[in-house]
């Protein structure tokens, strides 16, 4: 049988499967046992999926992601993350759109202590959107700041997609997280500068309003108390990676240790909230790695089947030059984002995408940021991202889909100018990996 035949045969099924409901894992668990019994063998090809199913889920480099969910848990549900909130908004001042810049300021803090997207919308938003309907935010400046920063979590280390990415795409785990580093802190700022931008030309959407006066003191005094602490996990993830003291699992184990002792010092930590807090990333990792399962198994049937090895010829047989390769993988990655959620694609994509990165030489380091930024997009992309329904079940009363689809797009743009520097500018990637030991 044709590889394309193949190949067009596995994807209808799957999509027949996810338009029915049936659940990822289980959409593709079911394809891969049909699959092997046809072209493994029978039964022999059955045992071989049990082996390779062990084998994916029993990688060292995998061990970071329940650990980085788990942070993301206890500073969620512990509260040290309002009080964080807290001490950026009295250094804002009478900034315009000071809300807004709250929402995107906060983002970025929150997403160096966790690693769900999800979680950093849903604490941004039942945090700030109560404020900002209060004082008059319209819907473009109190929604989307929150949309865009709250995915910055997959953007900036600890990043469990991005472990995941990394895992999957066969390159250091450690290296992809120092890598992406500077690509989420430039998202950061397009976002803020958008916001600045656009409230000083429409002013009516962020209201300004009278500001109680604290006094330096009062403020660096709160600064050394709820958010310098918290640059010690910064340090215990980050940093430990970077100088080559901590592997990125050791660095995660730290990580969620000095988490926990903080949640304790502030006296955040309860049974209820590690009870809480261990529920949420159990289920979490259970996901992911169900999900995860498919993966090799579904990479290992398309190089079986000659599958993968067709695709590439393929794609390099187009008289194209390999950025504009590079483009077309990226705008199928952002159509499947608007349907499919982000570790489904991965899980799709990259057993093909991988070996025509190999072939066309294009750094994996570099290929794998540019696509974890399209992977955060497809959170936030209408009509199925994940974050937009968090929204949405954190947003005022009378607040519609729409409105929280044209509260995003801007932010999505931001998203694209990033996408494009870092496809122009392959250093902003790549730098600081350089410098490690």
């Amino acid at each position: 049988m044709e590889w394309w035949l193949i190949l067009l045969i596995i994807f209808s099924a799957l999509v027949i499967l996810f338009a029915l409901g049936v659940p990822v894992a289980f959409a593709f668990l079911f394809v891969n046992v049909i699959a092997v019994y046809v072209f493994w063998g029978g039964g022999a090809g059955l045992s071989q999926l049990i082996l390779s199913i062990y084998e994916s889920v029993t990688i060292f480099a995998l061990l970071p992601v329940p650990l980085f969910v788990l942070m993301g848990e206890v500073m969620f549900r512990s509260g040290i993350a309002p009080r964080m909130m807290d001490v950026l908004d009295k250094w804002l001042g009478r900034l315009p759109g000071r809300l807004s810049l709250l929402a995107v300021g906060g983002g970025t803090l929150f997403a160096t202590l966790s690693g769900s997207a999800m979680a950093g919308a849903a604490m941004l938003g039942s945090v700030l959107v109560p404020e900002m309907e209060k004082r008059g935010y319209k819907k473009p400046m109190s929604l989307g700041p929150i949309l865009g920063s709250g995915g910055l979590a997959i953007m900036i280390p600890p990043s469990a997609l991005g472990v995941l990415l990394a895992a999957l795409g066969r390159f250091s785990v450690g290296r992809f997280l120092i890598a992406i580093i500077v690509p989420g802190l430039i998202m950061a700022v397009l976002y803020g500068a958008y916001v600045v931008g656009r409230c000083w030309l429409q002013p009516e959407l962020a209201p300004s309003y009278a500001v109680p006066p604290t006094s330096l003191l009062d403020k660096i005094r709160a600064t050394l108390r709820y958010v310098l602490p918290l640059s010690s996990i910064v340090f215990l993830v980050v940093g430990l990676i970077f100088l080559g003291i901590a592997t990125p699992t050791e660095a995660a184990a730290l990580g969620a240790l000095g988490c926990l002792v903080l949640a304790f010092i502030y006296r955040g930590l309860s049974w209820e909230v590690l009870k809480t807090s261990v529920t949420g990333t159990l289920q979490v990792t259970i996901m992911m790695l169900m999900i995860l399962t498919g993966s090799t198994a579904f990479a290992q049937i398309l190089a079986y089947t000659g599958a993968t090895q067709g695709l590439v010829e393929c794609a390099l047989s187009i008289p194209l030059p390999p950025i504009c390769v590079l483009i077309a993988m990226q705008v199928v990655l952002l159509i499947m984002g608007t349907f499919m959620e982000p570790l489904t694609i991965m899980m799709v994509t990259l057993p093909i995408f991988m070996p025509i990165v190999e072939k066309l030489a294009f750094n994996p380091l570099w290929f794998g940021a540019i696509m974890l930024l399209n992977m955060e997009m497809a959170t936030t992309s209408p009509p199925f991202g994940l974050v937009l329904f968090v929204m949405k079940g954190v947003a005022p009363p009378g607040t519609t889909m729409g409105d929280i689809y044209k509260a995003g797009l801007p932010f999505l743009a931001c998203d694209a100018v990033a996408m494009a520097l870092m496809m122009v500018f392959p250093e902003l990637v790549l730098w600081l990996p350089g410098l490690m030991k």
